[in-house]
């Protein structure tokens, strides 16, 4: 397994031995956390790349490689929130999505029987596979970044439009008939294609070779004309731009580059509605729980505090039920940011402990944060390596410049992993323990909760839980993406095949 070469700010190559000890190249094992403050967290965790052979996997998953790669920074930069992420941006963006028809809030899911498998406090799941109906995410960024469009072509308050005066005759007749592109992985795409026939224009979607063709036809019937690249996604989206640019549509893609920046702005902060709604679950949570007896003053005190902060007020206290950690997968990093990014502005500096994951094949964020220059990196040195991953989300091999900015401050870590580990996932989801609900996550949307299993499960990475204090008290928010996007994937997983 290929090592990157680290820099001055990641400390030394960690890597599992056969008998399942850590040992590690310039120190003496690895140093615990555990039992730290968040803040204490933040400020000494210990830097190191870890890498992971074979192991056996636990519970019915077959042996194999995981493709397990972790680097954890040495220190985290001064972060200043870019105003896209902001707590006010993301009421914006929340106030236009809740004008949409068929808006609501998706669910938060407490899955207390993995908790208590997994020896952790709590986990949380934001279930966004029915958002919009559309199965995933992605609608939030596509329809706030077209609106703020046809809002500039037709000279409209893109703060406080509605969905009402982006159909109107005035907005048609001063914005005209538009095309809107983009090319996709499969849930932007479809994001896209949604928004602009909601709101009465065209598009045209290029998809990468190999997608599956439930998720190009999921977009085709949406109304968008789809274009298949025989390129992989990086240089699917130079052709869809290329495309684009010739033939005078307006492109909405989610990711920047020099001299396209602030469409893909706009398409973050549509993310950030994901925040807004999970502070305001999150809350009525804490204060569902809280306890229905007189509470001491020491409970009053913490308590009361915790619903200042969920109210804006930075108070240095994290609540009763405050995440203590948070896993965001990353593609070419746009929601991870976002969602981080607005969390971190919301609460200051409690913060949650960030885990950033990525399939192996495709880790460019792990690969920027190796690098440790502060510079976003390909996850290959020629910039045309192979994507091959069944998590089609998150195949992206180019980070998004504006994503890494925002990750490479906040990030507590950067976990790179294998198939094997999403699919995990999508089974612990998918067939519940106990009384937990079923979650249908996908292939994109499941590799968190499948690192947690790993992680916890498997003695390979005691020294990796350690690291990120994880414990009985932690309290885990998880952001599944997508539902069963690729259906025939989804039922050949869940039959364990």
């Amino acid at each position: 397994m290929d090592i990157f070469k680290t820099g001055a700010d990641v400390q030394a190559v960690i890597s599992n031995t056969q008998n399942g000890n850590l040992k590690q190249g310039s120190n003496d094992g690895v140093e615990s956390n555990a039992g730290c403050s968040q803040e204490a967290a933040h400020q000494h965790t210990q830097p190191g790349l870890f890498a992971a052979g074979v192991f056996g996997m636990p519970h019915g998953v077959s042996q194999g490689e995981t493709g397990l790669r972790a680097v954890i920074p040495k220190a985290l930069r001064e972060y200043e929130c870019p105003p896209f992420l902001t707590c006010q941006a993301s009421a914006a963006s929340r106030g236009f999505h809740s004008t949409l028809p068929g808006y609501r809030p998706t669910p938060l899911v407490k899955l207390k029987s993995l908790a208590r498998e997994l020896g952790v406090g709590e986990i949380h799941v934001k279930d966004e596979s029915s958002r919009f109906g559309l199965n995933a995410f992605k609608g939030l960024g596509g329809s706030y970044a077209i609106a703020r469009a046809i809002c500039e072509k037709a000279g409209l308050d893109a703060d406080c439009v509605r969905y009402e005066d982006l159909i109107s005759e005035e907005a048609r007749g001063r914005a005209g008939l538009l095309t809107f592109a983009t090319a996709t992985a499969g849930n932007h795409g479809k994001g896209v294609a949604w928004a602009a026939g909601l709101l009465g224009h065209k598009s045209v979607v290029y998809v990468p070779r190999g997608t599956a063709d439930s998720r190009a036809k999921a977009i085709e019937s949406l109304g968008a004309r789809v274009v298949v690249s025989p390129f992989n996604y990086d240089d699917t989206v130079r052709h869809c731009v290329r495309d684009a640019q010739s033939n005078g549509w307006v492109l909405i893609q989610d990711t920047a580059w020099e001299g396209y920046t602030q469409i893909p702005k706009w398409v973050m902060q549509g993310y950030t509605t994901i925040v807004s709604e999970l502070r305001e679950q999150l809350a009525v949570e804490a204060a569902m729980s809280a306890p229905a007896q007189p509470p001491t003053p020491t409970q009053k005190q913490v308590r009361a505090e915790a619903y200042v902060q969920e109210a804006g007020d930075e108070t240095g206290v994290p609540g009763p039920q405050s995440p203590t950690h948070i896993f965001l997968q990353a593609g070419v990093g746009g929601m991870a940011a976002a969602v981080l990014g607005c969390y971190a502005d919301c609460v200051g500096k409690d913060y949650p402990v960030s885990v950033i994951v990525e399939p192996d094949r495709a880790a460019c964020m792990l690969v920027s944060a190796a690098r440790a220059d502060g510079k976003a990196h390909s996850a290959f040195e020629d910039e045309r390596g192979d994507l091959r991953t069944m998590m089609a989300g998150l195949a992206c091999g180019e980070p998004n410049p504006l994503a890494w900015e925002v990750l490479r401050d906040l990030a507590s870590a950067y976990i790179a992993c294998s198939d094997k580990v999403s699919a995990r996932g999508m089974q612990v989801l998918g067939s519940p323990l106990g009384d937990d609900p079923v979650v249908v996550s996908g292939e994109s949307g499941a590799v968190g909760i499948g690192l947690l299993w790993i992680i916890c499960k498997s003695p390979w990475y005691s020294g990796l839980r350690r690291k990120l204090q994880l414990n009985e008290n932690s309290v885990i928010v998880f952001v599944s993406t997508e539902g069963d996007t690729d259906p025939v994937n989804y039922r050949r997983i869940m039959d364990g095949e």
